[in-house]
């Protein structure tokens, strides 16, 4: 009897996860003095002080002692509250912070995982899911999806949970996962743009017309506007999340030279070193390359995941001074690697190629990650 997708792609994500996590222990271990927000709580486990970085000290900090904010300087208002209440949530039961946090990732990106490939299968088979299932869980910056102490899982477990009940036909219950979606990252635009480009295009295909019912997706943006107001009441600034970006240190401030990436192009100097410019280079080519596979994804996949991906794509790309994060933002795309996978159908050997490269990327980048290198 042939091995289901699911199967196939949940042992894969296993062996990446088991592998990610050798990786991240004995990077941590190697280089013990690198800044970690766990070490207080840990100080001697590699585990967690690998997975646990950067960001990882805010959501600890907003699930433990709330949102704070300063006008002017970097606060935690730019992290959206899904996340950090999620955290809090099992922190009631008794469980550590950060180790919560780590947990929260695990369970999610399983999840998100095995949910993303029954997606995959309902659109285009068994055989294109197992493809874009195996892209998924060794895409470079899939060990996100591992451990690391960031919001990326959950928030593509919701995205993919609330895309397959839309194709299922349950809206309501898509449109409130959605909801809860948007108050994990500032995407609701795409969001809603995705869920209610799907519906109607669904509709469309089964030949039945549009009602004010299939209005409903509009209801996604819930999160963002829940978490606005909550902002408005707290600081009296309904857009601190937004403000906050273009704080010193951040630098994300809106205006044309975000737009036309001029900090990305200043980053080429005498004084770069070589883990910066495959930083530079390496998020642009992601990002340009996501942007490339949006018309194959409108052809292959319809109107309404391609209106999705260039929403979910685009927002952040323009929006980035210099393309940094681009790699994990990319999972939130997650219909570009059935698009993927459907194009290297026909490539079985550009196909295992992808995927073994793939997959030294995302033993590298883990390992880099673990040992406190700022990787995405």
């Amino acid at each position: 009897m042939p091995r289901s997708a699911s199967r196939t792609v949940a042992l894969a994500a296993l062996g990446a996860l088991l592998t990610c996590t050798v990786a991240v222990v004995v990077a941590a271990r190697s280089f013990p003095e690198s800044y970690s927000p766990a070490r207080l709580s840990w100080p001697n486990a590699s585990l967690l002080l690998g997975w646990a970085r950067f960001d990882a000290g805010w959501y600890a900090d907003i699930a433990t002692q709330g949102y704070g904010y300063t006008p002017g300087q970097q606060s935690s208002v730019a992290f959206f509250p899904a996340y950090p209440l999620a955290i809090r949530g099992l922190g009631v039961l008794g469980v550590d912070t950060f180790i919560a946090g780590v947990l929260l990732t695990v369970l999610c990106g399983g999840a998100a995982v095995v949910l993303f490939t029954r997606w995959a299968s309902h659109l285009k088979g068994e055989d294109a899911a197992r493809d874009a299932g195996l892209l998924l869980v060794l895409y470079p910056f899939a060990f996100f999806l591992y451990g690391a102490m960031y919001s990326d899982a959950l928030f593509l477990l919701l995205l993919v949970s609330a895309f397959y009940l839309l194709e299922r036909g349950q809206l309501l219950p898509a449109v409130l996962l959605g909801a809860v979606a948007t108050a994990a990252r500032p995407v609701a635009p795409a969001l809603v743009l995705g869920l209610l480009a799907r519906r109607l295009e669904w509709k469309h295909q089964r030949g039945e017309k549009w009602t004010l019912w299939d209005a409903l997706p509009v209801l996604a943006g819930l999160g963002l506007v829940l978490y606005v107001l909550y902002l408005w009441h707290a600081f009296g600034e309904p857009f601190a999340f937004a403000k906050v970006q273009s704080a010193p240190g951040w630098d994300q401030r809106p205006g044309w030279r975000t737009w036309l990436k001029v900090r990305w192009f200043q980053g080429f100097s005498s004084s770069m070193t070589l883990a910066d410019g495959l930083r530079l280079v390496g998020h642009a080519a992601f990002s340009l390359g996501a942007l490339a596979l949006v018309w194959p994804t409108v052809k292959r996949l319809g109107w309404g995941y391609g209106a999705y991906v260039a929403a979910m794509v685009g927002m952040p790309t323009l929006s980035s001074k210099d393309f940094m994060g681009m790699g994990r933002y990319l999972l939130a795309a997650f219909p570009l690697f059935l698009t993927l996978a459907l194009l290297l159908r026909e490539r079985p050997r550009l196909r295992w190629g992808v995927l073994s490269t793939s997959a030294v990327l995302l033993i590298a980048l883990a390992a880099a990650y673990g040992a406190g290198a700022y990787v995405s």
